[in-house]
Formats: structure tokens, sequence, C-alpha cells
């Protein structure tokens, strides 16, 4: 662990007037945690010989891709320039920028009282920022609006300004300009941070209240809780109470992040820190509770947060099935390390046993299963990700759907789909190739407003099931890379759904199953018996390969025959011999038909099953 400078003040029950607690929120590669770089530097609370860029991405796969995925908390000194006698104490809070992770930034908001708003000097304002942004004024967060990298030759600070103030409602000169690469106008910057965001408001006398806003898992000390302490205070070894659960335990450590953890007696109003109980299951640490003392507790908890709803589903498996027990146990540790991933048991007649995983998005099944492979050294079949449907029967009875095999058999009354409200931000220019892609996907228009002469954002309401294939690359490539999607679940609606089948020699293949809506599902018919009549290997006798909806067949291929040449010991004679041998390998072949079962390679259920390429697509975006 790296040695803390001498300079950093002891944390123990800091003035909560000297305090102040904000956030950046941004676009992903809006440069926030350059931002923190020189926040960090600045501050002297890590050394410049220890310093190395991306400081608070901990993960290899952040640091690699470029992108935050877990927001970190770190306690920083500041003596703002006109009173250096005067050390405020500043707790920053580095925020995800990608859609799939916007859980992380809501939970990160609630323990604030301020965020700083960073949008790039060379590109503006972007659908994730637009998100966030209102994330912050529905929680009344004061906004700090600053333009970033303003030394790109690209940068347009007035336009941006500009566009910024409208936004807000300010003044285009109270927008700061700073360049997080070289540091410069960063002091300026928390300067105002000090000014203008408000100290955290409490009271100091009554029974402890703390909001837990995240907890990781590590493998010596267990799971360490991220707090944000609202009343009273928390001191080390006294016993505490989470409220929602019931559950106590003894505070081994209490302690601030600097940004290595430097443990202290404890906590007192407005301060953000860690607390150590020596638990090992993170559950008992929920993000939301609220933390109290077991003695004198208070009696009301704190507002929680909404659970996190998967949006996308896809069935994980593991080549080898003896190392399903090790999947388990990996999915387990990383749900300590991630709220949002819930997952449970499923089996697959081709790929054997693996789980049924829900997640927040592409981009966040993308890295779980990276991290699953890294961490734990797993080799594993993800399957094409789908979304939930509720079925409702003839008959009043209704079904859920996670998985298409699950879909219901008989009359079906109505099917229901999720959607989403999607708002896509691109160049004016784009706005045709744009409607016609969400046209395509059955989209349907909400309204669009211009930002500035020759930018628009544009808001429609489109089914999520369109969305999590191809949706965000057919869109960056319809606007030569310049468009940002954005989007949130607004609820479900009904829609002309089948089930696809594929039958392979007459029987079923559950494996293949899909669903679909009804106008693409004699596209996706003609483009899978297609793509398995190349990947299955001609058996001895002739195999059918059909999809169809419930018993109408939509789509067939044929797989010929093997068959042994019974006419090479003719040499020239009479037909009618060659015929008669011919009719006799005919009706081997009929016998063997009757009787044979088509054995399908591991190779053509992954090729057809595996999102490779399609939900590969999801890396890095938006």
């Amino acid at each position: 662990m790296p040695a803390i400078p001498s300079h950093v003040p002891e944390p123990s029950r800091t003035d909560p007037a000297l305090i102040r607690n904000f956030c950046i929120i941004a676009h992903i590669d809006h440069g926030k945690s350059t931002l923190a770089d020189r926040m960090l530097q600045l501050t002297g609370v890590v050394e410049q010989r220890q310093m190395r860029a991306q400081y608070l991405d901990r993960m290899d796969i952040e640091r690699e891709r470029g992108i935050t995925i877990k927001s970190q908390a770190v306690r920083l000194p500041w003596a703002p320039t006109h009173d250096k006698n005067d050390t405020h104490i500043l707790n920053m809070i580095d925020t995800p920028g990608h859609v799939d992770f916007t859980y992380e930034v809501s939970r990160s908001l609630a323990a604030c009282e301020g965020t700083i708003l960073l949008v790039d000097a060379a590109q503006g304002i972007e659908a994730q920022t637009l998100a966030n942004l209102y994330l912050a004024m529905e929680n009344d967060l004061k906004i700090i609006p600053v333009l970033n990298k303003i030394d790109l030759p690209a940068a347009q600070p007035e336009k941006f300004s500009e566009e910024l103030a409208n936004l807000i409602g300010c003044d285009p000169d109270d927008v700061l300009k700073v360049s997080a690469k070289t540091g410069l106008g960063v002091e300026a910057l928390l300067d105002k941070v000090v000014a203008e965001i408000p100290p955290p408001v409490g009271v100091a006398d009554a029974p402890a209240r703390a909001m837990i806003f995240d907890s990781v898992y590590d493998s010596y000390r267990g799971v360490v809780t991220y707090v944000r302490v609202i009343d009273g205070q928390l001191s080390k070894r006294e016993r505490i109470r989470m409220m929602s659960t019931g559950a106590t335990h003894e505070l081994l450590e209490i302690g601030t992040n600097s940004p290595e953890m430097l443990s202290a007696d404890g906590l007192g109003v407005g301060e953000v820190g860690y607390l150590i109980t020596g638990v090992k299951d993170v559950r008992q640490s929920k993000v939301g509770d609220t933390v109290t003392s077991q003695h004198k507790g208070a009696e009301e908890a704190l507002g929680g947060y909404k659970d996190p709803k998967p949006m996308v589903f896809s069935g994980l498996y593991p080549l080898d099935g003896s190392d399903y027990p090790e999947l388990r146990e990996a999915l387990d540790k990383l749900q300590l390390n991630d709220a949002a991933l819930v997952y449970e048991p499923e089996t697959s007649a081709a790929l054997g046993f693996g789980f049924r995983v829900g997640f927040l998005g592409l981009l966040h099944l993308d890295v779980i299963r990276e991290r699953l492979e890294r961490e734990f050294g797993l080799d594993l079949i993800a399957t094409a990700p789908n979304v939930v449907y509720r079925v409702l029967m003839e008959d009043g009875t209704e079904h859920t759907v996670t998985n298409p095999s699950e879909f219901p058999e008989g009359k079906i009354s109505e099917v229901y789909e999720p959607v989403v409200r999607a708002t896509i931000l691109a160049p004016s220019e784009f706005i045709g190739s744009i409607m016609e892609l969400c046209q395509t996907r059955r989209g349907t228009l909400l309204g669009m407003d211009y930002l500035s002469e020759d930018r628009v954002e544009i808001r429609y309401t489109l089914p999520l099931a369109e969305i999590v294939f191809d949706f965000f690359d057919q869109l960056k490539s319809k606007t030569r890379g310049y468009a940002s999607l954005d989007y949130e679940p607004t609820g479900e609606q009904t829609s002309s759904l089948v089930k696809v089948d594929i039958l392979l020699h007459g029987d079923k293949v559950d494996a293949f199953s899909a669903i679909t809506h009804k106008d693409a599902a004699y596209a996706y018919g003609v483009r899978l018996v297609a793509k398995l009549r190349e990947l299955i290997p001609r058996q001895a006798f002739e195999v059918p390969i059909q999809a169809a909806i419930g018993s109408r067949v939509i789509a067939r291929e044929t797989i010929r025959a093997i068959r042994k040449d019974v006419l090479a010991k003719c040499y020239g004679g009479d037909i009618s011999r060659k015929r008669k041998l011919l009719e006799k390998q005919k009706e081997g072949k009929k016998r063997m038909k009757m009787v044979g079962s088509v054995e399908v390679p591991q190779e053509a259920f992954i090729a057809v099953l595996s999102s490779d390429d399609s939900a590969g697509s999801g890396k890095g975006k938006k």
C-alpha cells in the first residue's frame, strides 16, 4: 500500500461546514478519470512518483478500454486560493459514463450535494451527459458546468459554452474551461467547488444514520462497505445494525479513502468513508441500506435506491461441463462487486448446465463475461442476448418468458414486450438516416429538438429487443460515428411476436428456438436454416432442416446424404441392372432414415447460439 503523504489531515470528526461532497458526471471518454488524476496530484494525496494515468480505475478492463466501470470515492484536502489557512475536505466520487452503468451513477449522486458536469469542448453534449444531468437535477444537486479539453485544436469553447448555458439556465461566462490533461483551470475548479457546493446538512447529536452507496469484496478482509454519514457519528469497535436486514456486526475498522484506505477513530456528519465488519457475505451490506448504532439506534431508515432491473438476458455456459461449480462460485464473487448482476441456474439440451444471467445492457454483458474469463480462468459460451416477454393465454394464465424455450404452446391472447425511450443526439444532417433506421426497428417518433443550429436531439420509443443486437453499430455507421444513444425503460407494449422453431429431421431442437416479430420471422428462419446446412455434417441419410411457426413450415434446406458409388463396378452394360442397384440403395437409405438420428456437433451450437457476432458489437460503446 502506498505511503500516505504526511500533510493529509487525520480523518476524525471534521467540521461539516468544511466538507464538500461532489461527483463528476460526463459522457464516456470526456475526461472524467483524467480530471480526477489532476485533482489527486494538485491536492497532494498521491505523490508524483506513484502517479499513473486513470489512477482510480483499478480493473485491468477499465484501463485497457479507457472506461470507468466502478465508481470510486476519494478524500481530498484543499485550501482555497484566496485563503490558504482554511483547509476544506473534498469527497470526490468518480462515476462511469456509459448508459449500462447508470445505476452506479445514481447511487453516487445520492451521496453528494453537488456535481461537476464535464463536457468535451471538441464534441459537445452527448446523450449520456443529458441523462446524467437529468439524474442530478432530480436529486436537487448544485451543478457546476465545465468544458474539458480546451487545449485541443478542434475545441470550440464558445459554441459549447452557449449550448451548456442554454441547457442549465446559466450565463455562458459561468462555464469553466479546463484542460484535465495539462492541469489548466483545475485549481479554479476546486475553488469553485468549495465556494458553490453547499456543505452537508445533518444533526451531529442525533442517532447515527449512514447510507451505503457501494460495497466491494476484498479476499483478505471480507466485505468493504462505502458509506456517507447523514446524521450522528459512527465509531470504531461499536456494534452497528443494518436497518433492512436487522443484522448486527462489530465495526472492526472505519476510515476514509485518500485514495488508499486510511483508518480513523470514526466518521461524523457529512463524511464519506468505508466500514469493515469482517462479514464475508456482501448481501448483508445491501447497497441503499441504512447503517445505525445497535445501542440507541435510529428508528427511521433513509430513503434507499430503486433496485436495478435487468434489461437483457443471456445464458452463460462453461465449455467444459465440469467447470459448472467454478462458474457458480465466480458469479457469486462478482455479485459482491456488482449489485446489478442477477442470475439463476438453467439447463440446455445442447449446452448442458449453466446460468441465465440478467444484465443492464450489452456492455455490461461483455464486461462481466470478460471478467469471468480473465479473473477466474473460465472458458464460456454466451448465448445470444434476449429480453423478457409476458405472454397472456386465452384461458387467462400468464407466463414470463426469459428464454425462447419457455414460450408456451397453445392459444395465445397477447404478447407483451419491453419498450425503451431512446434519446439520440447527432448532427442535423443525419436526421433522415436516423429516422429510417428507427422506422425499420419498429420505432415511434416522440419528438425532436434542436440543441443548436447543427445538433439535434431525437426521441423515439423502441422495443428493447430491437436495440440489444446491432442497433448501436448501425446508428454509428449511418452517422459516421457522430451519433450518441441513451435509453431508459418505459414499460411494455403488445406486439405480434411469434416463436420460430427449428426442426432437424422432424424433431424440434429447443436450443435453436427464437422469439421474433411476425414480419421478421421468415427472414430469420431462412437465415438460420442456411447457416445450419453449412454447419451440420452430412449423414448417411438425407436430413431436412425446417424453420416453423407452430405447425407451419416457413423455410427449408436439405442436407444431402453421403452416397456410396454403387455403380462403380458396372462397366457399361444394361441400364436395368444399374437401376436395380440404385433402387436397392434407395430402400436402404429409407430404412436408415426411419431409425437414424442427427448428431449436431458442439461447434454448430456454439456458432449459432453464441453472441460473438451480435453482442460482441457492444464493446466500449455509447
